[in-house]
């Protein structure tokens, strides 16, 4: 048992000294021995239904898998087999998911995640989209899936599959497991899609203020990307759409050509977003999800060759979201063309992010905006479009439910996509017989047009990526990327460095003044309905741009309006200072690059700080309100002057927040507190009179900027004060953010505490926060604690791919008593990564364990 492993125990023990000592003994035997039973086997000789040859697995010590195989097919078989080994609750869970089945598993608490997914049909969606695949990535599909269930073949019962089927089992001991299948890998696309889609909080948001508050205040809370302070991916020179017709809307001024909104129309749209939250963040949910890629070319290089860093920015978990191998043919050619290392996902073929061995990818979230919500109205089964009565596709849902009673949903559909508020119960009553000013108003249901409920053939696209060795292939691959859309930054070892915005973008007429999507849109007039997707061609992208780096974080991709991607982007703090810190320098070294990815600097600090420093307080709040005057802008984890005023000033902020916007806001649609409010709060510091700054919840009185700043900044110190004394210098910006890795199903308070301390790791202090290049994001609506924050680390060394780096957010196995369950934590906390050999000398030269998979015998 490695000193990791004890380590653990040894934890979930001591969790027990409350318990009498016989039920502790008894409790500590049967989850230890239950949680040894499924850990792989990583040495000697397995026999593997399928296999046309001998395969190698090769794990260094940190119990990364590098798969060396003959064809294509037996490295497909071999990737299943190899990640069920070490994730293959974490697939199931995924699969039950987003089959809308997951009440099969965890029973009635899955009930409402189902109803919702069942409702959209990711499932349906999937089942659809595996005929469209070319015949490779079937086969592929095919291969992978044989793997897995090789596996679930030889391991037999549950117990001998993951702990967690023993914990599940003892309330819910009548589950087995089924088969893998083609489809559960490609329905886990639908859950990234949806979770990467963008965010649809700005919709809805704006719908419920709708008729609330006044129109220039909506304005203020959606402020344009400001493109003359915050530079795009791509600038003017470097992208100059052609061809494409600009929509005619004035970016936020909004029209008076939408539909009024109404009492039943906000409810409507309440219950949406009630019915979306219900959906487990599995990548993330929020503002905080985004990420960082830039990449160098050589003529920036210390190197002399290009450098290509990414650090996804989503939820954290345990385990992790990524799982780290490498898949290598051992002669590649057309027959067997993969030799890629990197991250993937549990139950996905395929690398998603990383290299091969001639070109090196990277994602960030592009966001654009592909989802929209319609008002319907509907009457005894049918919903009106254009002055006709149109029938609603309707089709039964069976849920079965682990310890429980089926659950029967009808789910109904317009032209638009499924209707979304009939998730909710109090929908369909929020909204009937309404009486506005004397008159009975029609009451409105909300359908969603997302574009993952399109078929497409997403799942070509990873394998293309794989296999590409130059930018012409990269992009070819790209072309199939339809769902999510992503900003892709590349670089190959011949030293070009390229970009390319991917993705099924939905053309929009434009309608009045409002941009395409701004606000729900009336169902019943089909002016405004898509009209089909920006093609391939007019998407943008460059190769080796003259300035020699480009950066992507979400920002703006370009000023142009054509293609229409989306008004709301992350509004680019994050990206323009790692412009500013790449271009500090004549040349970039690999050290560097990791430096970068490491800094905390907080930009809205600059605006906010000095505007905090001239409001008048009292003595004991002044103690607080010092600390500003010389603080760096950096927000560190330990003690120190710059911690103890990273925490006041994030505590300042909170109140800011809260203060200013959420008096305003639906409760269900609270104020996270990121990039977009930091762009707000610039624009209205320059407004001291503002309604925002108003307090609707103190009739008679009208506060303004002054009086919300030095509330804030009292609140705040008491609020530090009560959390970590009366002196200031003591106080500690970790101390406030920390990071939890929860395991999604045995992690929460609900489980006995021996359980949860084996399964979780944190609280951790750590650094950073929203809309910092180290992202370790936090919603303001919520509390510090992290929400989202760099999946992983990896830079890319294009002159030796064996000096490139990486390091996980845990560990790669997903096995609580593994000692790679959480190995790599310490080194993701400090900042440290670790090298990554790829190629088969350095491979082996870091191998600690081989495993030989075989045919079976005949």
């Amino acid at each position: 048992m490695t000193t990791i492993t004890v380590r653990r125990l040894r934890r979930a023990l001591l969790a027990l000294v409350g318990l009498v000592v016989v039920a502790a003994v008894v409790l500590a035997v049967v989850v230890v021995g239950q949680a040894r039973r499924p850990l792989p086997q990583t040495t000697g000789t397995i026999e593997v239904p399928g296999l046309d040859g001998e395969v190698e697995v090769r794990r260094d010590e940190r119990g990364i898998p590098h798969i060396y195989a003959d064809t294509m097919g037996d490295l497909m078989r071999a990737q299943g087999y190899v990640q069920a080994q070490d994730r293959f609750f974490e697939m199931d869970m995924r699969r039950h998911v987003t089959a809308g089945r997951l009440a099969e598993l965890v029973g009635e608490p899955g009930v409402e995640t189902d109803k919702v997914i069942r409702t959209m049909g990711w499932r349906r969606v999937a089942e659809q989209e595996l005929p469209l695949l070319a015949p490779e990535t079937r086969q592929a599909l095919d291969s992978f899936a044989e793997g897995v269930n090789a596996w679930l073949d030889d391991k037999g019962s549950t117990a001998a599959m993951g702990m967690e089927y023993s914990v599940l089992a003892l309330s819910l001991p009548e589950y087995s497991v089924e088969d893998w299948t083609p489809v559960d890998s490609l329905a886990w696309l639908k859950a990234m899609a949806w979770d990467l889609r963008g965010n649809y909080d700005g919709e809805l948001t704006r719908a419920a203020l709708d008729g609330k508050v006044a129109t220039p205040m909506i304005e203020q809370l959606y402020p344009k990307y400001p493109t003359d302070r915050h530079a795009p991916i791509l600038s003017g020179q470097e992208w100059r759409a052609k061809g494409a017709r600009p929509p005619s809307f004035a970016a936020s001024s909004p029209s008076s050509d939408r539909p009024a909104s109404t009492p039943q129309a906000r409810s409507a749209v309440a219950d949406t977003a009630a019915a979306i939250d219900a959906i487990p963040a599995l990548l993330g949910k929020g503002q905080g999800i985004g990420s960082n890629s830039w990449v160098v070319d050589g003529e920036r290089s210390t190197t002399g060759q290009p450098l290509l860093a990414n650090d996804p920015h989503l939820g954290v978990s345990m385990p992790g979201i990524w799982y780290q191998m490498g898949l290598h043919c051992r002669d590649v050619g057309d027959a067997c063309p993969i030799d890629v290392s990197g991250y993937t996902f549990s139950g996905v073929p395929g690398v998603v992010i990383g290299h091969n061995q001639s070109i090196a990818w990277g994602f960030t979230n592009l966001g654009p905006d592909v989802t929209d919500f319609y008002l319907e109205q509907v009457t005894d089964g049918e919903y009106l479009r254009d002055g006709e009565l149109q029938p609603l596709e309707t089709r039964t849902e069976t849920i079965e439910v682990a310890g429980g009673e089926d659950v029967e949903i009808t789910v109904r559909s317009t032209g638009h996509g499924p209707i979304l508020s009939d998730v909710v119960p109090a929908a369909a009553a929020a909204g009937q017989d309404v009486d506005v000013e004397g008159r009975a108003t029609t009451s409105y249901a909300v359908s969603l047009a997302w574009t993952a409920l399109t078929p497409s053939a997403t799942g070509d696209a990873i394998l293309g990526l794989n296999s590409a060795t130059n930018f012409e292939e990269f992009r070819a691959a790209a072309q199939d990327f339809a769902v999510p859309s992503q900003n892709l930054v590349y670089a190959d070892t011949e030293g070009n460095i390229g970009y390319q915005a991917p993705g099924r973008i939905p053309i929009r007429k434009g309608i009045g003044n409002d941009p395409p999507g701004w606000s729900p849109a009336p169902g019943w007039d089909s002016d405004y309905d898509w009209d089909g997707y920006v093609p391939f061609k007019d998407m943008p992208w460059v190769l080796n741009p003259d300035d020699g780096y480009i950066v992507t974080a979400n920002q703006q991709v370009t000023p142009s309006r054509t293609p229409f991607l989306t008004t709301e982007w992350d509004m680019g703090y994050r990206s323009q200072r790692i412009a500013d810190l790449l271009t500090s320098e004549e040349k970039v070294s690999p050290e560097k690059m990791a430096r970068i990815q490491l800094d905390t600097h907080n930009g809205l600090a600059d605006a906010l700080v000095p505007a905090l420093l001239e409001v008048e307080v009292d003595d004991f709040t002044r103690d607080g309100q010092d600390l500003l005057r010389t603080w760096d802008r950096s927000q560190l984890a330990g003690d120190g002057e710059s911690s103890a005023a990273a925490a006041y000033f994030n505590s300042v902020w909170r109140q800011v927040v809260e203060i200013t916007f959420n008096d305003d806001l639906p409760a269900e649609l609270q104020a996270a507190g990121s990039s977009q409010y930091w762009l707000a709060i610039e624009g209205l510091l320059e407004n001291p009179s503002s309604q925002w700054w108003d307090n609707r919840t103190t009739p008679g009185i009208v506060e303004n900027r002054d009086e919300v700043l030095r509330k804030a900044l009292v609140e705040a110190r008491l609020e530090l004060t009560s959390r970590m004394g009366k002196d200031p210098e003591g106080w500690e910006w970790g101390h406030l953010h920390g990071v939890t890795f929860a395991h999604q199903v045995l992690g929460g308070e609900g489980l006995p505490g021996p359980i949860r301390s084996l399964v979780n790791s944190g609280p951790h202090p750590v650094g950073g926060s929203s809309s910092t290049v180290n992202a370790m994001a936090w919603d303001a609506s919520e509390g510090f604690a992290v929400t989202a924050a760099p999946s992983m680390r990896m830079i890319v060394d294009l002159g030796d791919l064996d000096e490139s780096r990486w390091v996980n957010q845990t560990g790669n196995s997903g096995h609580p008593l593994s000692g790679h369950y959480d190995d790599q934590v310490d080194a993701w906390l400090e900042g440290r990564t670790y090298a990554w050999p790829s190629s088969r000398e350095a491979v082996v030269r870091a191998t600690e364990d081989t495993l030989t998979l075989e045919p079976e015998e005949d």
